[in-house]
């Protein structure tokens, strides 16, 4: 046979088998096409409802969705929107959590795995409703989920979240948390979830950045849901609580269920003030904290504050105010040992403070929500001593010494201090004076109803007030000198006064007489007030 031949024989048998591969190619591409066919129109239904399953038993919730597209290009991906989970347990309140749109990607293959595996959910427009505290106590329990969770996710990034502490009273507003980005990790049944988010405290206005472990979820009871971690607290302006100033930061741990957190850390301020005085001094504080996750109240347990040469004690409170703005604030504060001019730093305009010494204080302090500023807000109820004291006020103290030497009998002696018209100051005698008794502060006024002054020689009690501010002092009282009238006034003056001595001696005392002092710190005025 010939070669031409062989070649004609060929070809019939070619074309035979290029129709059977193409036939079959046809078969192969029919059925692809059936196949997605069936896939867009089974598939999309399978994964809408294994969503909606994980969902409802991993969060014990009714779940509405709205629209939900599946899509073959890379993979297998799927995007929804409008997916809210309204909580079973409490019916009546808002959904427990809002998404607005949610987006993720997974293989084709792990479509038939159990639990289906998603390596990145990404949302927009997340929002997490957490129930009143009262209502979650007196709900029933939901009972155990009959479901399996099909769903594992590495990992959820969402961006802008807000989360809302809901209230039962009709007069409070819920607490807003705004998250600028929020990532969770781990995302799969009965497991803590790893997280980070960066979010924006209300009040004081400030950055916080935070990271650690959520979870397990507990439907039943969300409030007793495991959090703990780290956190770092920066830029928090302090103007935005009308009446202080200063920038905060702080950083810290915590851990413990939503309702019971505790939380250990320490904050630092460089520049911290009162309107009231407008001066600026490095507050530190180190505190161990139970704070309610769910509405924000914050327990101390206590904090230990250091400003120039004072440490502070307070335990107490931080509670949502009734109005839900702000927060009333109830301490016990304590000072064992500190320094009275520190204290009239913060809390005195007078630039320098008008006293020195060392000052032992116990208050109950209270700072009610409001639009006035902290300094009017402020309220203090207590008892305090002051040794050591002296007056930075010349003139004050001028008269405080020659008190204390008239008191003594020593008339000569107060007639050698200096005098006002003196051009040149003379050393002063080492004087110490003693200061107690309690005193309550309100609108930026402090009441001393029961003022012991004493100093060598004299003693005496006042009951009165001053402003913060110093331009007001009003105290009247009695005067008790060991020294008799005679021997105050001294000289020929006070042996005129002898036979007077027996009228003024009394309780006890040489001399005892009533007085005042008022006018303002830098112009005050001591008299007899018969």
């Amino acid at each position: 046979m010939s070669k031409n031949q062989n070649s004609a024989s060929q070809k019939p048998r070619i074309s035979r088998h290029l129709k059977i591969v193409l036939t079959v190619l046809a078969v192969v591409v029919i059925g692809l096409a059936v196949a997605a066919e069936y896939a867009l129109h089974h598939v999309e239904p399978i994964m809408r409802d294994r969503v909606v399953e994980s969902l409802t038993n991993r969060f014990k919730s009714q779940v509405e969705l709205g629209e939900f597209h599946v899509t073959f290009t890379q993979g297998v991906g799927v995007e929804g929107k409008n997916l809210s989970l309204h909580s079973s347990l409490y019916p009546d309140l808002p959904p427990q959590i809002v998404i607005n749109q949610f987006s993720f990607h997974t293989g084709l293959f792990d479509l038939f795995r159990t639990p289906m595996h998603i390596g990145l959910v990404t949302l927009k427009g997340l929002t997490i409703n957490l129930p009143p505290k009262t209502q979650r106590a007196a709900m029933p329990k939901a009972g155990k989920g009959s479901g399996k969770i099909k769903i594992f996710i590495d990992r959820i990034i969402c961006d802008d979240a807000v989360l809302l502490m809901m209230t039962d009273n009709p007069r409070k507003v819920p607490l807003e948390f705004d998250i600028h980005a929020l990532t969770l990790k781990r995302v799969g049944a009965h497991q803590p979830m790893h997280f980070k988010a960066q979010l924006v405290n209300p009040k004081p206005i400030g950055d916080i950045a935070t990271e650690g472990n959520f979870g397990p979820w507990n439907a039943d009871a969300p409030h007793n849901t495991h959090v703990d971690g780290k956190y770092s607290f920066t830029k928090a302006d302090l103007s935005t609580t009308h009446g202080i100033t200063g920038m905060l930061s702080s950083t810290g741990s915590y851990s413990g269920p939503l309702d019971t957190i505790t939380v250990d850390g320490k904050t630092d301020t460089p520049d911290f003030s009162v309107d009231v005085s407008g001066h600026k001094v490095a507050l530190h504080t180190d505190f161990h904290a139970i704070v309610d996750g769910t509405n924000g109240n914050t327990y101390l347990q206590p904090v230990r504050a250091h400003f120039l040469n004072t440490d502070v004690t307070a335990h107490g409170e931080v509670v949502r105010g009734p109005a839900g703005k702000g927060h009333d604030i109830t301490l016990d504060v304590v000072i064992n040992k500190g320094r009275i001019e520190d204290l009239l730093e913060i809390g005195a305009k007078t630039d320098p403070p008008v006293m020195t010494g060392t000052v032992r204080l116990k208050t109950k302090f209270n700072l009610p929500t409001g639009r006035d500023s902290v300094s009017r807000r402020l309220r203090l109820r207590g008892t305090f001593s002051v040794e050591d004291a002296s007056f930075t006020n010349t003139k004050i103290q001028e008269k405080v010494d020659e008190l204390s030497l008239r008191g003594q009998g020593k008339a000569d002696e107060a007639k050698q201090l200096p005098q006002e018209t003196d051009t040149i100051a003379q050393p002063l005698p080492e004087i110490p004076v003693t200061l107690q008794g309690t005193f309550s502060m309100a609108n930026q006024n402090v009441a001393l109803p029961d003022l012991e002054f004493k100093v060598p020689g004299a003693d005496i009690t006042l009951a009165g007030k001053y402003s913060l501010d110093g331009e007001q002092f009003d105290f009247a009282g009695h005067a008790r000198f060991q020294s008799r009238v005679s021997g105050i006034v001294g000289g020929w003056k006070g042996m005129l006064l002898t036979p007077i001595d027996p009228f003024f001696a009394k309780h006890g005392a040489g001399t005892e007489v009533p007085i005042k002092i008022t006018g303002t710190k830098s112009n005050p005025h001591f008299a007899l007030n018969f």
